[in-house]
């Protein structure tokens, strides 16, 4: 792994190596069950509720996570978020593992994700965070809640106007469950990045529009692909809901939709009860494989997305 964090720095309340799942570019975080308790100890007094309605507190709840980590951890998850070679952590609170503890584990996302930067509001829940349920059967408008399929691989906030740099991705619980991985793929890999990247294309301005359940009635235009601050790409992406408005636009999409969904830079990535994903929304895509059916299959997620705040991120140029 070529990364600008250190993996062989001792830290304080925490510990990171290469994941054995993704070596060359997933750092595995792993928090121990002191610090843990010690957070959800100094955290008592405020419930989720109160960071819902008063969103100062959560950053202050990721300043008392930063600081049981003697002022380590917000330097890394910036580092290790903003550096291109790697941009991607899987995260893993010794101690978090059952449903019953879910207001804890959406407590201590919330902590990770203020300690570089702001989770935006979520129109499907109409909270800083979402949770849903995932079954053996669905009859949602999109593949998020669909298991008998993949859920093909993109980018996250492709039909809000916010920027969306980063999406972290917690699972609650899990039950009766066969399959279902996380999938990553990191742009650099995609053996088709520069095919299509630089092609006339992939500059055009599209429309992205949501289905009812997002609760987000505006159109918005973006390309598919822009460039970050170093001029390399990056990207905007999701098949469902990009509306192409002609014959090139809908055959050049079809044709990024096969290169992608066949790369064998694809990786799968299972993430235990309690764990999460963070990944850098502009260099990597996710996805999701699809379960074996069971009548008793149940899956808990969380999601929070949102930007960088930190004066040391790098952002990418605004449209």
């Amino acid at each position: 792994m070529n990364s600008i964090v250190n993996l062989d720095t001792q830290y304080t309340g925490f510990s990171i190596k290469p994941s054995e799942q993704c070596p060359e570019r997933l750092i595995e975080l792993s928090f121990p069950k002191a610090t843990v308790d010690a957070f959800l100890a100094a955290t008592a007094e405020w419930p989720v509720q109160a960071l819902e309605y008063k969103s100062f507190l959560r950053f202050r709840v990721a300043k008392i996570l930063n600081d049981l980590c003697a002022g380590q951890l917000q330097p890394l998850l910036i580092d290790t978020l903003v550096d291109r070679n790697t941009g991607a952590l899987l995260i893993k609170p010794e101690g978090l593992d059952d449903v019953s503890q879910a207001e804890d584990m959406v407590k201590f996302t919330t902590a990770i994700a203020h300690c570089y930067g702001r989770s935006n509001f979520d129109s499907m829940s109409g909270q800083y965070y979402a949770r849903f349920v995932v079954q053996n059967e669905d009859n949602s408008d999109s593949y998020l809640r669909q298991p008998h399929r993949v859920m093909e691989l993109h980018n996250d906030g492709t039909y809000v106007p916010e920027d969306t740099d980063y999406v972290l991705m917690l699972k609650i619980d899990e039950k009766n469950m066969d399959g279902g991985n996380s999938l990553l793929l990191h742009l650099d890999d995609w053996e088709d990045l520069e095919k299509f990247s630089t092609s006339p294309m992939a500059y055009r301005a599209m429309r992205w529009a949501a289905p009812p359940s997002k609760k987000v009635a505006a159109d918005v235009f973006h390309p598919v692909f822009d460039l970050d601050a170093e001029g390399q790409p990056i990207m905007s992406y999701i098949d469902q809901f990009v509306q192409p408005a002609d014959f090139d636009e809908g055959n050049w999409l079809t044709d990024l939709s096969e290169s992608i969904e066949n790369s064998p830079a694809i990786n799968g990535i299972r993430v235990e009860t309690g764990n999460f994903l963070l990944i850098n929304n502009h260099f990597w895509l996710h996805g999701r494989d699809k379960f074996t059916a069971h009548e008793g299959l149940r899956r808990e997620l969380m999601r929070q997305r949102g930007y960088f705040t930190h004066k040391k991120t790098v952002r990418k140029p605004t449209q």
